[in-house]
């Protein structure tokens, strides 16, 4: 498989078509405050125009923290809105804030690896069909931007949770 078929993988198509957690309606995008343990996060490729606002919430005490729910609003390109329908997927899975946060890091790496590291799908799920992207630098943003947003947001429901 070529690098650019791999780069437009079924998964990526199918998940730009039928985007999971796309639901934060723009009333909701635009609210300035939020209950305690809620983030949000707008992002903003200014090279291609793709952006993505992305609200997060968790519940539990300290050091069991669990993701409460994530949701978002976007517009962009196939990889921008597949990347961030499967970390909403992703992020249904997880147990914890920390398993969370460690993911984002695992996206991040095999997306800055410029195609020398693999995605694990035992680890990234349908997100590791996105490995491909590091292999062309102009797209890594658009990969990148929902996850980006997700550690931002989740660094605020951390810092606000009760």
């Amino acid at each position: 498989m070529s690098s650019l078929e791999s780069l437009y993988q079924q998964t990526i198509l199918e998940h730009a078509k039928a985007r999971h957690g796309g639901s934060l309606s723009e009333v909701a995008a635009c609210e300035t405050s939020w209950p305690a343990g809620t983030g949000q996060c707008h992002q903003l490729n200014p090279v291609c125009g793709d952006e993505i606002t992305l609200r997060l919430s968790v519940s539990g005490a300290e050091g069991e923290r669990r993701i409460e729910s994530l949701e978002w609003l976007g517009n962009g390109c196939s990889i921008s809105m597949a990347s961030a329908s499967m970390l909403t997927d992703l992020a249904g899975e997880v147990s914890s804030v920390d398993e969370l946060a460690t993911l984002i890091e695992e996206f991040r790496t095999v997306l800055r690896s410029r195609g020398t590291v693999e995605g694990d799908p035992e680890e990234l799920g349908d997100a590791a069909a996105l490995s491909g992207v590091s292999k062309f630098p102009a797209r890594v943003k658009c990969a990148m931007l929902a996850w980006v947003a997700a550690e931002d947001a989740l660094r605020q429901a951390v810092s606000t949770a009760a």
